[in-house]
């Protein structure tokens, strides 16, 4: 697995969450229980990652809908 973004902002997570359900792109967002340790203000950014052999097809789809500057900067 690759990270594909990494972000605070929890609008963007489920966005992107949504975008790859809907293209049936398997992906797991790490980090969401970090709340419990930072006290909830969102400190600690969560990191969704894709599976290898879609990472590029993923990556597309996310610059199709105007993420591309959030992408990781290994896949800008």
């Amino acid at each position: 697995m690759r990270e594909i973004i990494r972000t605070n902002d929890p609008v963007l997570v489920s966005f992107v969450e949504a975008l790859f359900r809907e293209q049936n792109i398997d992906h797991i967002v790490l980090d969401t229980n970090m709340s419990i340790l930072e006290g909830s203000i969102g400190i600690f950014p969560r990191r969704i990652m894709v599976d290898d052999d879609i990472f590029a097809v993923a990556g597309r789809l996310l610059t199709d809908a105007g993420l591309e500057k959030e992408l990781t900067k290994e896949k800008r």
